[in-house]
């Protein structure tokens, strides 16, 4: 159990910031959305929903899912465990910082953690309710989960490779405790994609990005995408990976705009992307020794050679091109404007690949499977380890959530 030793002292900026906030008039709430991303409309409640508390900071905790499918949280402010419940047992498990989309052979289970953020752009408010476990989204073979940037607003995008669905969920209907798919579209396809876009999706599948509305129902903008892998929402719009680059989805969302962001030299490309929430870089992992960095906002390329192998890397903010990054012998290793600046002694024990890494503004949570533990890292303190969180499961996969 993790000592509740990080106390405001952490997020005390943050904290006021918030309880400021909460005090402004509901007027205040109306400010910009983020450049070229579609916003949420002016009746989604700013993130609140019926029976849920709004607090003054980010009620972070970690959700954990043990070999059994036993999901338990831990507070990461106080300390507090806590069941859930329990789901099938876990195949992998992705998180949009609210709900836990586990991949099991029921499918996509969800687990609703109860905690999270809405992101207003200029401020944010801060949500805490009982954590439930949902149900189960059905579907066959592995799933390609993509998450939009709300909680309570807009959709998540899943595509099950076994059969070749693409489904669309409502997150406002998650948010109150049920399951509601806006469409399931057979493609015919072994992989693609269904990518978060206003309240609809892009669904890549057969080289051919083209956008959905909640319904299902195609628009006429498309663009060639071939083998896209990998999607992630910024604050400059949506990228999907392709062979030869991404594709950035911008403009209003019953209008998109398809942008092609191409990489400018013959270098492999990454499988995936991650970053901090709401920011516009991200990092991927070339499965070579480096990772390249995407600017969204600049449609700009660059790559980092690192000289080891690594298999995760979050990019962390946009000015320094800080990156927190996993490599093949279980180290943690920080860069900034392409250089190392900080590295930690090997801390998983077993395949790296099979660690869960996640960040936010001030601190890392890299998983460690086999011992059932997971640490805290100061990356802006040379690496520290902060701590090591015993979480009430031993999580075979976990995620930050309340971010």
């Amino acid at each position: 159990m993790p000592s509740p030793h990080r106390t405001a002292t952490r997020h005390r900026v943050t904290a006021l910031l918030a309880t400021v906030l909460v005090l402004l008039t509901a007027s205040a709430c109306s400010g910009p959305t983020p450049a070229g991303a579609p916003g949420p409309s002016s009746t989604a409640g700013h993130g609140a929903v019926a029976g849920a508390e709004e607090v003054a900071e980010p009620p972070l905790m970690l959700l954990s899912v043990d070999e059994r499918g036993e999901v338990g949280l831990i507070d990461l402010l106080d300390g507090a465990a806590s069941a859930v419940g329990r789901i099938g047992a876990p195949r992998a498990l992705a998180s949009d910082g609210r709900y836990a989309f586990v991949t099991t052979d029921a499918g996509i289970e969800v687990v609703d953690s109860g905690a999270w953020t809405w992101d207003h752009v200029d401020h944010f408010h801060y949500y805490r309710a009982a954590p439930a476990i949902l149900g189960a989204v059905r579907g066959e073979g592995a799933a390609v989960v993509a998450t939009g940037p709300l909680a309570t607003a807009g959709s998540t995008g899943i595509f099950f490779e076994g059969s070749g669905e693409a489904v669309l969920l409502d997150n406002e209907a998650l948010s109150k405790g049920r399951i509601e798919e806006g469409f399931r579209l057979r493609t015919g396809a072994a992989r693609g994609i269904v990518a978060p876009w206003g309240e609809g999706a892009v669904i890549a599948v057969d080289r051919v990005l083209r956008y959905h509305d909640a319904s299902g129902t195609p628009s006429g903008a498309e663009a060639v995408c071939a083998d896209p892998a990998g999607s992630i929402t910024t604050r400059a719009g949506l990228a999907i990976g392709c062979a030869d680059g991404a594709v950035l989805v911008t403009g209003d969302a019953s209008a998109p705009v398809f942008e092609r962001i191409v990489f400018p030299d013959d270098g492999s490309r990454p499988a995936g992307y991650d970053g901090r929430k709401g920011r516009p870089t991200v990092a991927g992992v070339t499965g070579g020794d480096g990772f390249v960095l995407l600017d969204t906002r600049e449609r700009a390329w660059s790559r980092v050679a690192t000289g080891r192998p690594l298999v995760r890397a979050v990019a962390i903010d946009d000015e320094a091109g800080h990156v927190v990054a996993l490599d093949g012998e279980g180290r943690i290793r920080v860069y900034a404007d392409g250089a190392e600046i900080a590295a930690t002694a090997p801390l998983v024990v077993g395949d790296p690949g099979a660690a869960s890494l996640w960040a936010d503004a001030q601190r890392a949570y890299l998983g460690s499977p086999a011992e059932g533990v997971v640490r805290e890292i100061d990356y802006a303190d040379g690496a520290r380890i902060a701590r090591t969180i015993e979480t009430p499961t031993r999580p075979v996969f976990f995620a930050e959530v309340g971010r």
